[in-house]
């Protein structure tokens, strides 16, 4: 499988690149900062932004699947930091990338979303919900909604995955699924987890145009 994949300098996209290194496929990444991280022969850098469109072009080159963890992100975990990113970066590149990618060549995309998007903002614990809407931590998600618009609206064959809170963990975990919007998961599941599902849901035809919760179980 060769696979397209943004956000891999960040912190879940690390993930991402070693669990596929590990199962043998080759990852094109396309990064601002190439330094970050180490070509090989099943790993291809290309130094750009994800949010250029020529840059686009050569990254999608000889690529079949796309994964993306690109994230409206901050200067700091601080909830009020200011933003480091545009607050439609994920919206802007998504949009160029549907533009861009040739559905007779381009197999699956799946995204990596957030758990209180769209219509699971209900489910999510108030004080959650009172600091996105307070915080601008709500950047991120507003963006989230928007993208997935894009998707889903779109002719790929998608998987928007909306993991609860993120942690750093590197154990193992049994991931628990939610299609339909089922209250009160697990708070928190591991990027390397996370990491995984992204990467097992390009290969099940039964994730195609899916949106998933998922928390460790």
């Amino acid at each position: 499988m060769k696979i397209l994949l943004l956000g891999a300098t960040g912190r879940t996209g690390k993930q991402v690149l070693k669990i596929a290194v590990e199962r043998g496929y080759h990852i094109t990444c396309l990064v601002r900062n190439p330094s970050k991280i180490k070509a090989s022969d099943s790993v291809t850098v290309i130094k750009g932004n994800p949010n250029n469109q020529e840059d686009l072009v050569s990254a999608l080159q000889n690529n079949s699947h796309i994964i993306s963890v690109l994230n409206v992100s901050r200067v700091s975990d601080f909830p009020w930091a200011p933003l480091r990113t545009p607050k439609k970066y994920m919206s802007e590149v998504l949009s160029k990338l549907v533009a861009l990618s040739n559905t007779d060549t381009i197999k699956r995309v799946a995204v990596c979303s957030a758990w209180g998007v769209s219509e699971t903002k209900k489910d999510i614990p108030f004080w959650f919900r009172w600091l996105i809407y307070s915080s601008n931590i709500g950047a991120a998600y507003r963006d989230h909604e928007r993208q997935e618009k894009i998707l889903e609206e779109s002719n790929l064959d998608w998987t928007i995955v909306r993991p609860v809170g993120l942690t750093n963990t590197t154990k193992d975990q049994i991931v628990k699924e939610s299609f339909d919007n089922t209250p009160n998961p697990k708070l928190t599941i591991g990027r390397k987890a996370v990491a995984s599902y992204l990467l097992d849901c390009l290969k099940m035809d039964s994730m195609i145009g899916k949106k998933v919760v998922i928390s460790k179980s």
